[in-house]
């Protein structure tokens, strides 16, 4: 397994108790890591993000996204849409130092007041919910090829959903400044929830990642998984299990 850093935390939300491990893995593909990971040790929050290509834009937006993110986020609807324009703007400063694109995906999870949890989805990083051993994606993807596939626009296995997976329509740093998805989510005892990049939701296919979940797999063995498959991409992983 090449350069893993695993980080644990444990969080307390509504009397529930959730217990938390992320990591990430650089992969065969790229010689750097453009993904950004942060798991809060004080409150319940964990940030994900994705550069966009890579090059420097890729670096300085999830750098810059997760940083933002976690110093404006505060629960509620209308305290995260400020968090995330508030990365907007940053994000978009700090492309004009940039030679190239400068953007990220962002996924996050951020305990509530009353046993509860809120995700923000910007981009193609994914949330997943496995309960009742059901596997549940809870977040669309910001991506033309989710849009063409959803719609009958082409076969899921076609051209143009290959050339479109990557095709963004939201992400931080994107020039329009989108608004992210808010997701309010129960916490019931036995649930796993798991952020993910698209390095693992693109080498590990959902059945796989259920039994994964389900079997209790240490974060690091997900990881391993995605190099076993491919390791075409730089892949981040949080898993959160609720007791």
């Amino acid at each position: 397994m090449r350069r893993m850093r695993i980080r644990t935390a444990r969080w307390e939300i509504g009397g529930r108790r959730l217990t938390v491990t992320a990591g990430s893995v650089v992969g065969n593909r790229y010689p750097d890591n453009f993904d950004v990971l942060h798991l809060d040790e004080v409150r319940p929050l964990a940030v994900v993000a994705d550069g966009m290509g890579d090059g420097p834009g890729s670096t300085a937006a999830g750098r810059t996204t997760v940083a933002v993110f976690i110093r404006e986020a505060a629960t509620g609807p209308a305290a995260l849409r400020a968090a995330v324009a508030a990365v907007q703007v940053a994000v978009r400063d700090a492309g004009r130092a940039q030679p190239g694109l400068t953007g990220c995906t962002l996924t996050a999870f951020l305990g509530g007041d009353d046993g509860d949890a809120w995700i923000v989805q910007l981009g193609d990083s994914r949330a997943y919910r496995l309960r009742d051993g059901c596997l549940e994606l809870l977040t669309s993807d910001h991506t033309a090829a989710w849009l063409g596939i959803l719609n009958g626009w082409y076969a899921a296995d076609s051209r143009e959903a290959y050339y479109d997976r990557h095709r963004l329509t939201r992400y931080a740093g994107h020039p329009g400044m989108p608004e992210p998805d808010l997701l309010n989510v129960a916490l019931r005892p036995g649930d796993r929830f798991l952020l993910c990049t698209d390095g693992v939701s693109d080498q590990i296919d959902d059945r796989a990642l259920a039994r994964l979940l389900a079997d209790g797999t240490p974060v690091e063995t997900v990881l391993d998984q995605t190099l076993r498959t491919g390791g075409d991409d730089n892949a981040t992983a949080v898993l959160i299990h609720v007791s």
